[in-house]
């Protein structure tokens, strides 16, 4: 079988009983993806970072995909979780990086009063395979040299 998209265990994870993102319905677009340990995410207080919750996982993909994260939509209103960046991008080329594999990690604030404990294992966002388009003057030429935010250095 020809390997076009997909997910794997990162690096540093391997003996860690992660489960790979599933859909759970044959309409759903998206990938379910579960926390890779036990985190608690803190009560929002101004100047706060946000919390990285980790799933273990990498995704390769084609070239012109990009992997969407997107927040579980029960997630603001049960458990005050908001990404922190409204959506995760994943480019194909954050696959495998030197950094950190190409780690897979949600971004949360908790906006509840207070803190919410996630559990390993537990459903935390879904991720969405697309294809994107390029513009016609475009001249995009360097390769990624890390990890997480690395995209602007």
């Amino acid at each position: 079988m020809e390997r076009k998209r997909g997910f794997e265990i990162a690096k540093g994870f391997e003996n860690c009983s992660i489960n790979l993102p599933v859909r759970k319905t044959k309409c759903s677009a998206g990938y379910d993806f579960e926390a890779a340990e036990d985190i608690i995410i803190p009560t929002f207080k101004k100047g706060a970072k946000p919390t990285l919750v980790k799933t273990g996982i990498k995704s390769y993909m084609e070239p012109d995909e990009v992997l969407i994260l997107a927040n579980r939509s029960s997630n603001p209103g049960k458990k005050g979780l908001i990404m922190a960046n409204s959506i995760g991008v994943i480019d194909s080329d954050y696959y495998g990086n030197p950094d950190n594999d190409g780690h897979i990690m949600f971004s949360f604030y908790n906006i509840k009063e207070e803190d919410i404990q996630i559990k390993k294992g537990e459903t935390i966002g879904q991720g969405i395979f697309q294809k994107f388009l390029i513009s016609d003057n475009d001249n995009a030429t360097e390769e990624r040299k890390g990890g997480f935010g690395s995209t602007s250095k």
